[in-house]
């Protein structure tokens, strides 16, 4: 009896470090740990990162990718030398795209808008994901290209769920999962990251790549530069108006008549 007894101690014993290290408020500590610290990613206040998306093969496209709180963002991106943006406000999603002939701000459609409201959050729906009103839940775990990681669960408030997967070495993310409305139709679009580097404190990912589910294309970006708390205006995230035209037409001098050339008199009969 004692020696069961004695067994059964020593099983709690050894799997209750295990039991611990898996429970969701550990992971989380340590995620949070991981990145910087609560303090110092809440004390942020703007990001600019700078750096090149590949847009096929042999050809890259420069962009600047801007931040700000509460949950503003602007990417611009150069391409056969047009260069085209994407912002939010923080209410209005608005893009210039001049590749499909479009030079003038226009506001983007409900499902891109959505989308932009949906990844506005600057610190990541993982801070402060109860007060969000999201539930998020721990899963187990699951292989990455061969390393082990947590696999966390989040159903925002809206319902839309999100996978989030932690190295469980680093507990860094390394993989982001969900099912996102592309051009009306529904995917499943997989983020990975990876190239973590100290910026000011803070562990940010100097690569990701995007992919869609089922599909062999893969967009990833690349960061030269990552800067923390630069200085940006609120006016850099908001739509401009349109460039008028007409006004500039009616404002504009109106050009002297030709002069006729004076008439010949004949000399005589």
């Amino acid at each position: 009896m004692f020696r069961k007894s004695l067994l059964a101690f020593a099983m709690v014993a050894l799997f209750a470090p295990l039991a611990h290290a898996d429970s969701l408020d550990v992971i989380l500590s340590k995620h949070y740990d991981a990145e910087g610290g609560l303090d110092n990613l809440k004390k942020c206040q703007s990001m600019r990162f700078t750096g090149k998306m590949a847009m096929g093969p042999g050809m890259e496209a420069p962009f600047t990718l801007e931040k700000k709180r509460p949950g503003m963002s602007r990417m611009e991106f150069t391409f056969s030398g047009m260069t085209g943006v994407q912002a939010y406000d923080g209410t209005q999603a608005w893009q210039v795209m001049p590749f499909a002939g479009k030079k003038d701000p226009e506001p983007m459609s409900a499902d891109d808008s959505k989308e932009f409201a949906d990844q506005a959050d600057f610190d990541g729906p993982l801070v402060d994901w109860k007060a969000k009103g999201h539930t998020l839940e721990y899963v187990g775990h699951e292989s990455i290209e061969g390393a082990d990681t947590y696999k966390l669960k989040l159903t925002k408030k809206s319902g839309q769920v999100e996978y989030y997967f932690l190295d469980t070495e680093t507990f860094l993310i390394v993989k982001e999962a969900s099912k996102r409305t592309v051009r009306g139709t529904e995917a499943e679009v997989e983020t990975s990251l990876g190239d973590y580097k100290d910026v000011n404190g803070l562990m940010m990912p100097f690569s990701m790549t995007n992919s869609m589910k089922g599909s062999d294309h893969k967009q990833s970006m690349t960061f030269d530069k990552v800067e923390t708390d630069v200085a940006l205006a609120d006016a850099r995230f908001t739509m401009p108006a349109a460039a008028d035209t007409s006004h500039a037409a009616a404002a504009a001098p109106a050009k002297p008549a030709a002069k006729k050339p004076a008439a010949k008199t004949a000399k005589g009969k």
